[in-house]
């Protein structure tokens, strides 16, 4: 028998789903329940931010298994971090989120918490930042473009997802707004570092081989590969200014002579530079945080600003570095 739905009705159904799928509401992320995550992603993810994947990116993140930006998709980068997870767990690793993976992330306090906007936050903005080197080079420093911004990167999360927490904020000194909780920095000393191309991974070991932190990472591209083989952490540069040299480096736009620009989360390698020995390469941050392990690079590893800074209060000059497929 034929059943006919109403308009009344599908109309009443249509704004029910809309409604969950904007749900994004600190309350529901703190109390979202990881078991009604799909045990598998599919391969076609929500475009819409879910609280309980919000809440699982960061459980993973303040486990030392990155899924890069916080941003509620259950992406790629979701996936890796929980088998990075199971990993570590010694858990049969296939990368679903099933009840043991979820016993074993479920602590720590509230997932979304409270910060207050300080002078310092507003402190080195600029107004925009250009695509050309060029112009780049003129400027005085590489800052975030917004209070926002710099927020957002600071709690690992994506610009979008903390406007949604946060509706009608201007994100002025003395405001309270809502943000994410990942957790301090990983601590350790790092023995060996894996960057695997092909799963666009970095994963760093200690003296035992056990897995001290992985984060997901563009390493290389097909017309800019990553060197093969083992090399080793030369040093590490905070802040760095990025010296372009188009004979040595790649080609950007019309820029045909060396530049210096500027340092600033905003620069080509963002927050740190972990030089390595083979000459020009290294692993470091990147001012698009969002597309790390979704676009190529020129041959360096690309993390998250926030990953970059964390693997380089664990690494020593010496530290092996192992390029794998």
């Amino acid at each position: 028998m034929k059943t006919f739905v109403g308009m009344s009705t599908i109309f009443l159904i249509v704004s029910v789903i809309v409604a969950e799928a904007a749900e994004v509401k600190p309350d529901a992320i703190n109390a979202a329940s990881l078991s009604t995550i799909p045990a598998e992603r599919s391969s076609k993810p929500s475009a819409d931010p879910d609280p309980a994947i919000v809440r699982l990116q960061v459980l993973l993140d303040r486990a030392g298994a990155s899924p890069g930006v916080i941003d509620g998709i259950y992406g790629n980068n979701v996936t890796k971090a929980v088998v990075s997870f199971e990993k570590m767990m010694e858990m049969p690793q296939d990368g679903t989120i099933d009840p043991d993976v979820i016993s074993r992330l479920e602590t720590g306090g509230p997932i979304i918490g409270t910060y207050t906007v300080t002078a310092d936050d507003a402190k080195g903005l600029v107004d925009h930042i250009p695509a050309d080197y060029g112009e780049k080079a003129k400027m005085p420093g590489l800052g975030y473009t917004s209070v926002a911004e710099g927020l957002s990167e600071r709690f690992h999360m994506h610009i979008d997802l903390l406007t949604a927490l946060n509706p009608g904020s201007d994100f002025v000194p003395g405001e309270t707004v809502q943000v994410a909780r990942p957790g301090p920095p990983r601590q350790g000393k790092v023995a060996r570092i894996e960057a695997d191309k092909t799963a666009g991974q970095v994963t760093a070991y200690d003296h035992r081989d056990d897995i001290l932190a992985a984060y997901p990472a563009t390493v290389g591209s097909e017309d800019n590969p990553s060197p093969g083989g083992t090399h080793k952490v030369k040093g590490v540069a905070r802040m760095p200014v990025f010296r372009y040299n188009p004979k040595v480096n790649f080609k950007q736009g019309k820029n045909d002579k060396v530049l210096t620009l500027p340092k600033g989360p905003n620069g080509p390698v963002g927050t740190v530079w972990i030089d390595l020995t083979e000459p020009t390469y290294g692993i470091h941050g990147t001012p698009d945080p969002e597309l790390v392990n979704k676009v190529g690079s020129h041959g360096c590893v690309r993390l998250t600003n926030w990953d970059a800074e964390e693997l380089a209060g664990m690494v020593k000059p010496g530290v092996v570095v192992r390029f794998v497929n």
